[in-house]
């Protein structure tokens, strides 16, 4: 079993947003935001981040500049994912599908993706077709959240016909429901669930807060919102991360790498132990990072190495 893990706090190299935000650029793709624009001690012009008007505001414009996404609407109360730290997430996956493809970034319409929890708001998806033209099969167990999705994606032509939307109707299930057994899917996705509990999602919220604003623990800022099913999970992180582990082990054949974030450095160890039980034949440990931020990709494959090489060669 192979793990590979170093540290890194840059965006991807490839990432459109690793430079300072351009605010006058983006005011004049999308004049709204100028509400938006506070001053910070410094006295440079920035977004109140602790403000989600703001925040929303901010990635709607960034996804207007950069991937050409006119149309980004949905409830206020989902989950508003930030732009930058999704795009990573695409660029690094795209790397290691790099690597099966003989060192060639594999693009268009061959490559099919299965992103777990899509949410309303249909990022990464919509970041794979943009910068790769990439298929995605989107996911979701919130039926709400998937008809706002699917609204986003007709309502932006660059992505009509590049992404289908699956309900998942066991909210225990994970692949199951999702994936028939013809189904054969390069890379599958996912931002799992973080808290354990709803306690333990208000107490990180309020964390948030002070930490970008000053604020006072009890003020109640939704700018890090989401649904419940967006947030919490029985067990948190680690045992949603753990279930996708087993369960991908019944789509060994189907998938040429499984992937998701993890968040939480200290569950890694426990990760890996069920990786070990279901006899993944590789897996791969991706920093990720931003400032004092940091995260990582945890990927794994059951194919050999041959059939992973067989694999790829449909990519011709």
């Amino acid at each position: 079993m192979k793990k590979e893990n170093t540290t890194k706090f840059r965006l991807h190299k490839r990432n459109k947003n690793r430079e300072r935000y351009d605010l006058e650029a983006l005011i004049k793709g999308m004049p709204e935001l100028a509400n938006f624009v506070i001053e910070n001690r410094y006295g440079d012009e920035t977004i109140d981040f602790s403000n989600p008007k703001a925040v929303k505001k901010l990635n709607q414009a960034l996804l207007q500049d950069s991937y050409g996404i006119d149309f980004w609407e949905f409830p206020d109360e989902n989950l508003c994912p930030p732009i930058p730290g999704r795009a990573d997430y695409i660029h690094y996956v795209a790397d290691l599908l790099t690597e099966s493809n003989f060192g060639k970034i594999p693009e268009g319409e061959k490559i099919t993706c299965l992103d777990i929890g899509t949410g309303a708001s249909c990022i990464y998806p919509i970041i794979g077709v943009t910068e790769y033209g990439w298929r995605f099969i989107a996911t979701d167990n919130d039926s709400k959240s998937l008809e706002v999705a699917k609204n986003i994606i007709q309502k932006n032509s660059v992505l009509t016909n590049q992404i289908g939307c699956r309900i998942q109707p066991n909210k225990n299930n994970i692949f199951k429901g999702i994936l028939t057994k013809k189904d054969k899917i390069d890379m599958t996705i996912c931002n799992p669930p973080f808290h354990s509990s709803k306690e333990e999602a208000e107490s990180g919220t309020k964390r948030k807060n002070k930490n970008l604003a000053n604020k006072s623990p009890d003020e109640k800022a939704l700018n890090f919102s989401g649904l419940e099913s967006e947030l919490i999970y029985e067990g948190g992180e680690k045992q949603f991360i753990q279930n996708m582990v087993l369960e991908s082990k019944e789509f060994a054949k189907n998938c040429l790498w499984f992937s998701t974030l993890v968040s939480k450095q200290s569950n890694l160890k426990e990760i890996y132990k069920v990786l070990d039980e279901v006899e993944a034949k590789e897996i791969r440990t991706i920093p990720m990072g931003t400032g004092n931020k940091s995260s990582r990709i945890v990927a794994w494959s059951f194919l050999s190495l041959k059939e992973e090489k067989e694999w790829a060669m449909k990519w011709k």
